[in-house]
């Protein structure tokens, strides 16, 4: 699993090409599928848990196809991976 995040220009926009150029793109590099989130406080920024793992993710931002693709969703800027901060059992 990993969580990232980005801005983004409009919400609709950006979901018409996740879910669709995106996840193509994205499978490629072994994505088993991805929940977005709306951030409650920045009208701009999503959040993404992938199923998918880091190694994956970095592959995916390398390949030269990627920055087209996130344009044309509306980034505002290149997605960012969260750090994890801790992992707990409950």
């Amino acid at each position: 699993m990993l969580l990232a995040t980005t801005k983004i220009e409009d919400f609709d926009r950006f979901l018409k090409i996740f879910s669709t150029k995106g996840a193509a793109k994205r499978k490629q590099y072994g994505s088993k599928g991805a929940t977005v989130f709306r951030d409650p406080t920045e009208d701009d920024r999503v959040w993404v848990i992938f199923d998918w793992d880091a190694e994956g993710f970095k592959n995916f931002l390398s390949d030269p196809e990627v920055p087209a693709i996130i344009q044309e969703a509306g980034h505002k800027g290149r997605p960012q991976a969260a750090r994890l901060g801790g992992q707990y059992n409950a």
